[in-house]
């Protein structure tokens, strides 16, 4: 508990700035390389899309240089969604309590001022202690490459250059008790911050949301009623879901909840940020992210449950196989597929 006060000490007092509100509808965003060249910013702007995310980290994580990518991208005629930052997600030192563990959390607070500075107002983040984990790739529809977990096989994960080697990643069993501890000190230390830089912070399921891997529970982020818990105990209206799709389906009845009880309900709160698009061909034990029209989920209907409940964020296409022609063709695909489903869900509701 004095820990805890300790880490709360250094973030209290300063006043909660608005959320800045979110324009109306549902958003396409799409992913772009870390510092997108004017024919990356073209292409989203013929796909439709209006805003992008990028991705981040090392010495480029400063306010002067999201500024910068910021600018570049409005000057496009586009926005910037979020600017990821890989040092500060899924932190293992967070949750798990490991060394290190208060200067990460330092890092996370300066990254959300830097956004801040920057303007720019959206964060995801994950709470996994031991990486995503994945098997060798398989082939969906037409021989597409694309990621995919056998649980009989797996026995690693991967986060950023990091490999996390079963059957015990850290060497030990962890309980669920020290996982939900971990997660409160970190966001009770966080929500300030965030409060006072107007900053949305959407956290993205555990993937794949198996009850536990590599002697890690995954209870928190693993299953719904996991969500609310967090979300409750967090008890700030910057705090939220980067709702993956993909990351649902693939934990099937595990979740306690389908996709669209839980668009359903976290929508009705306000409480849903940003959704990763993507499909799966089965739930656990073994699953491969496929085609968004190639999966076991009808993906319209996820689309018309987050037109039903106002969504007004972006939506991303997440992890898409490998096409010939390369990524922008699987992107393009995917983007043109989503623009559809969104038509159709915007006229349906409406009528």
């Amino acid at each position: 508990m004095m820990a805890l006060a300790g880490a709360l000490g250094t973030v209290t007092g300063g006043a909660r700035k608005p959320l800045p509100k979110l324009e109306p509808g549902i958003k396409i965003s799409v992913q772009v390389p870390g510092d997108p060249g004017d024919e990356d910013l073209q292409f989203v702007r013929q796909l439709g899309a209006g805003y992008v995310n990028i991705p981040g980290g090392g010495q480029n994580a400063t306010h002067e240089n999201y500024l910068r990518l910021r600018q570049k991208v409005e000057a496009a005629g586009l926005k910037v969604w979020n600017i990821a930052n890989a040092a500060v997600h899924n932190m293992e030192e967070v949750t798990l309590n490991l060394p290190g563990r208060d200067r990460k959390i330092e890092e996370y607070k300066t990254y959300l001022r830097n956004l801040g500075q920057a303007g720019i107002y959206y964060t995801t983040y994950a709470h996994m202690g031991n990486g995503i984990w994945s098997t060798e790739r398989e082939t969906t529809r037409g021989g597409a490459t694309a990621r995919a977990f056998d649980q009989a096989r797996a026995d690693k994960g991967y986060w950023v250059g990091k490999v996390f080697q079963g059957p015990l990643t850290h060497g030990r069993q962890y309980s669920q008790e020290e996982i939900w501890e971990n997660y409160t000190y970190f966001i009770k230390a966080v929500v300030p911050v965030a409060e006072q830089e107007g900053i949305r912070i959407g956290i993205h399921p555990d993937d794949p949301p198996a009850p536990e891997l590599g002697g890690v529970p995954r209870c928190i982020f693993g299953n719904f009623d996991g969500y609310r818990k967090a979300l409750e105990i967090a008890g700030s209206p910057n705090v939220g879901m980067c709702l993956c799709v993909g990351c649902w389906l693939e934990g099937g009845k595990l979740m306690g909840k389908d996709v669209i009880e839980t668009i359903r309900y976290f929508g009705a709160q306000q409480k849903l940020f940003k959704v990763h698009f993507r499909n799966v061909t089965a739930p656990l034990p073994h699953f491969v992210e496929t085609f968004v029209d190639s999966g076991y989920m009808d993906m319209y209907q996820v689309m018309k449950a987050l037109r039903e409940v106002k969504f007004s964020g972006v939506v991303i296409p997440d992890h898409v196989p490998g096409m010939v022609g390369g990524a922008r063709a699987a992107t393009a695909y995917t983007v043109a597929y989503m623009r559809a489903l969104i038509d159709r869900a915007n006229a349906e509701v409406r009528g």
